[in-house]
């Protein structure tokens, strides 16, 4: 590949692997990097971007609301705060939402909340149900939580509390909850993105809520990834019928705007109290603004239903031209969040993509992931089809 930048910055730290591209301008579902190559965007910033790039009617929303305020303080109350909280509890019909910055800070504070929880019943120390192969974040609690030893190599000792079991097994589920009675919540994905894009089973999804409810436990599902419109339906469970109780958000939700966001139902709303949890740019009013705005379009455009259109249209493509070849183990996922498992490593695939002009990602490092913006048009997902299987058919026969 051609080094349009350098390989390695003499000034940032060297958290991240990255391609030797530098990107500069977007539009739609096209990217162009500093030279001047165009990239169809498959990846849209890690499922971040629902609305793809330069949208023409967020862009001017988010112009103005930089003229008024960009950021206050959570010392006051803040209008577009309760009309983004109001909108997301009638999306998900739970009662009340907490908001920060990130997927990882959702995912912290649904972990304070579900420790909390515990101590006000009487547990000394509360235990979370989490699942193999998860991923919630890389701070010492999120990354306690998550199941890759990779990523949590090095920084040890981790927090206690959590008690790991195999996804879509809800006797393993049981069995956890019999053996250790300081149990207090389940956390999990709906579909899990880092970990491979593995999807939870719908019957399992039912059975963990009527187990929770049995229990008394906090059913807690992480959507920062899966939720927001990526699956064809506002958040991924509620293809199962269900409701958590604790559902931390974030990626998609401000369409490019660092946002995120911890929505509770009754069980769990009233848990954290006034200097219990905060956030200095939680809240930002920018971002609220981006958020109100991303889930208005996202109605206006019908994009539920075109995620489900386009995103079925895709899949069954892949499974056309990839699923019957050897060295394809499966493809999977839903909507606009989709994972294609080779029987080997595959993360070369990043930069060879890259060069044929698609942006993706390769995750557990068999899984290419295909997560593009929600507004995917028909012929973008025949074109993405298209740049990927060659790549595909050639890094097989190398392997052979």
């Amino acid at each position: 590949m051609t080094a349009f930048i350098e390989a390695a910055s003499p000034h940032l730290m060297n958290t991240y692997g990255r391609v030797p591209i530098a990107l500069a301008r977007g539009q739609g579902c096209r990217i162009w990097d500093v030279n001047g190559k165009e990239y169809l965007d498959g990846l849209s910033g890690i499922a971040v971007n629902t609305l793809g790039h330069n949208h023409p009617r967020l862009v001017p929303a988010l112009q103005q609301q930089l003229t008024q305020l960009i950021h206050g303080s959570n010392y006051y109350h803040a209008p577009l705060q309760e009309a983004l909280a109001a909108k997301l509890v009638q999306l998900s019909g739970m009662s009340n939402v907490y908001f920060c910055n990130s997927g990882l800070e959702a995912n912290e504070a649904a972990i304070k909340i579900a420790r909390k929880y515990g101590v006000d019943r009487g547990h000394a120390k509360p235990e979370i149900v989490v699942c193999e192969k998860a991923f919630h974040g890389r701070s010492i609690a999120t990354m306690s939580a998550t199941g890759n030893p990779r990523i949590s190599s090095g920084f040890g000792p981790l927090l206690e509390g959590f008690v790991r079991v195999p996804p879509n097994d809800i006797q393993a589920l049981e069995r956890a909850g019999a053996d250790r009675p300081d149990v207090v919540a389940v956390f999990f994905e709906t579909i899990q993105g880092e970990g491979g894009i593995h999807p939870m089973r719908i019957e399992y999804l039912q059975q963990v809520r009527r187990l929770c409810d049995e229990r008394g436990w906090l059913m807690m599902i992480d959507e920062v990834q899966c939720g927001m419109g990526r699956t064809g339906q506002w958040f991924a469970h509620q293809w199962a019928g269900i409701r958590p109780d604790v559902m931390p958000l974030a990626k998609g939700l401000g369409s490019g705007v660092p946002i995120g966001a911890v929505v509770a139902g009754p069980r769990a709303a009233q848990v954290l109290q006034p200097g219990q949890h905060g956030s200095t740019f939680g809240g930002n009013l920018l971002a609220m603004r981006a958020g109100l705005e991303t889930i208005r379009i996202m109605e206006e455009d019908g994009l539920l239903q075109h995620v489900a259109t386009v995103g079925g249209q895709l899949k069954a493509a892949l499974e056309r031209a990839l699923g019957p070849l050897p060295g394809v183990k499966e493809i999977r996922g839903q909507g606009l969040m989709l994972g294609i498992e080779l029987g080997r490593p595959c993360t070369v695939l990043v930069g060879r993509a890259a060069e044929a002009g698609l942006l993706l990602s390769v995750t557990a490092d068999s899984v290419i992931r295909l997560v593009p913006p929600l507004i995917l048009s028909s012929a973008e997902a025949d074109e993405i089809v298209a740049k990927l299987v060659p790549l595909v058919k050639t890094l097989l026969a190398e392997s052979e």
